[in-house]
């Protein structure tokens, strides 16, 4: 996460005071998450310890390369994104959870992608490490929801390669060097993100046909399969 920092931000009161924030929103939000997992989930060990590990990795990101001096509701918005993921994460081990609930909080995570993205342009944040901070929250999303598709039965192993394509892409780079080369926005890339996400919790859904669920994996792969492949020989071609 964030291993590409683009520059360094000289550490002043007025570029520290992020960071602080960032803090003391993730305190909330975490004494927020050990109630709800400890009502819903039974325990707050899991998702208290993926939280925490998450808050490091961003808090680090922040005081290396967020270049604003305010925190700002946008990646607050990302930080409560995060927080619903390290419930997912919790879910997992959870064997009682309400398939219900991880529903609900998948859609919430899912519903508010796109809110972070519009605050930081409307207030003028926006940032390097905002649009990577909210990239490598929606691929952690997918990550945890197919992990728990898995776990609990709806789908088979297939199901993982919609949830970490991302990261065997990440995993490749360092491999192959060239896959580390920054991409050019596309909507494209955007637009099947949004796919893939709506997707996973559309397998989550209860009430889903049993007779769609390999069809509409199958779709879906193939597409998110699609736009990896295109970002690979554009890299490639960069490469050359």
């Amino acid at each position: 996460m964030f291993r590409n920092a683009p520059h360094l931000v000289a550490q002043t009161p007025e570029t520290r005071k992020p960071l602080v924030d960032l803090l003391g929103v993730a305190a909330v939000l975490g004494a927020v998450l050990a109630l709800a997992a400890h009502l819903t989930l039974g325990a707050a060990v899991v998702p208290l310890l993926v939280f925490v590990g998450a808050v490091t990795l961003v808090g680090y990101a922040m005081a290396v390369s967020y270049p604003h001096p305010v925190l700002g509701a946008c990646n607050a918005i990302t930080l409560m994104r995060m927080t619903m993921v390290a419930f997912l994460a919790g879910a997992l081990v959870s064997p009682s959870v309400s398939v219900w609930v991880v529903f609900g909080v998948a859609s919430v995570a899912f519903a508010l992608d796109g809110a972070d993205g519009w605050l930081a342009r409307r207030a003028g944040l926006v940032s390097d490490f905002g649009g990577r901070f909210d990239m490598e929250t929606d691929a952690a999303l997918g990550a945890a929801i197919s992990l728990w598709l898995l776990t609990s039965g709806t789908t088979g192993p297939e199901i993982l390669i919609l949830g970490f394509m991302r990261y065997a892409f990440v995993g490749a780079s360092f491999v192959w060097p060239a896959l580390q080369a920054p991409l050019p926005q596309s909507f494209r890339r955007k637009t099947i993100c949004v796919i893939q996400i709506a997707t996973l919790i559309m397998l989550i859904f209860p009430l889903t046909p049993q007779a769609a669920v390999t069809p509409v994996i199958v779709i879906t792969t193939l597409l998110l399969s699609w736009s990896f492949l295109v970002d690979i020989f554009w890299l490639a071609r960069r490469a050359a």
